[in-house]
């Protein structure tokens, strides 16, 4: 799995600012992220966190701003002021958890528009398409999803509450969702829902978001995409990486 292509992208205009997430305690990965932050987590021996940072560089997005937390001088030593990669790394500090949304209470001149995204994703999503397919559809926030299939190891029942009678019955079915990829355009209206310096979650945002009569989009994405926050997804990207280096 290749996550280093750069990616024939025009941007309509100059390319957004990007949020990257970074602030976790990684407690899916313990006892790995006791000692080492999850987005310094080595896939094929680079960082997570420096592949992500490369496809942005790639992709023409110059300007980052990671909120950092655990561990967060670990993080600030290897990245630097990201010259390495062609990009300007700007730091917020987390002094306590503040969720997913909550650290962008914290920042300032984001832009009309701007990409949010978590430190631990590996994908090969077009970050400008997906920018530009925000633009067009005119919503205060669009989500970048994939599709998941989650095997189910029961047998599943489905029966009528009033008489018990089982009207349906499938064997270990697998069960397709749509599921968030961790990346998201926001535009800046949608910082006033989130209170400052408070825990904020990617839910509480989306719900209030709807509630208001607020347009949130989905963005479909076909190709690749891993949460290494989850210790299955964590190892088969490494198993990918391999496959892809004989």
């Amino acid at each position: 799995m290749r996550m280093d292509v750069m990616n024939d992208n025009k941007w309509e205009q100059n390319p957004p600012k990007a949020v990257i997430l970074a602030g976790g305690k990684g407690t899916r990965l313990r006892p790995y992220t006791t000692v080492l932050p999850k987005p310094l987590m080595p896939i094929g021996g680079q960082p997570i966190l420096e592949i992500l940072i490369s496809r942005l560089s790639h992709s023409g997005i110059r300007d980052l701003i990671i909120s950092v937390g655990h561990l967060a001088e670990l993080i600030k030593t290897f990245f630097g002021h990201g010259n390495k990669w062609n990009v300007n790394i700007e730091y917020v500090i987390e002094d306590k958890p503040l969720g997913t949304m909550g650290p962008l209470s914290l920042m300032k001149n984001l832009g009309t528009h701007f990409f949010v995204m978590n430190g631990d994703v590996l994908t090969d999503l077009d970050f400008c398409s997906f920018y530009q397919s925000h633009l067009d559809s005119g919503s205060i926030m669009t989500v970048a999803t994939c599709r998941r299939n989650v095997p189910i190891d029961f047998g599943v029942l489905d029966f009528d509450p009033e008489s018990n009678k089982i009207v349906s019955f499938q064997e270990k079915p697998t069960l397709s969702y749509h599921v968030s990829m961790g990346i998201y355009v926001l535009a800046e209206k949608c910082l006033q829902y989130i209170p400052q310096n408070t825990y904020f979650g990617f839910d509480d945002l989306i719900l209030s978001l709807i509630n208001s009569g607020g347009k949130v989009s989905s963005y479909l994405h076909e190709g690749q995409w891993l949460d290494i926050g989850r210790e299955t997804d964590y190892l088969l990207a490494n198993e990918m990486i391999d496959q892809s280096l004989e």
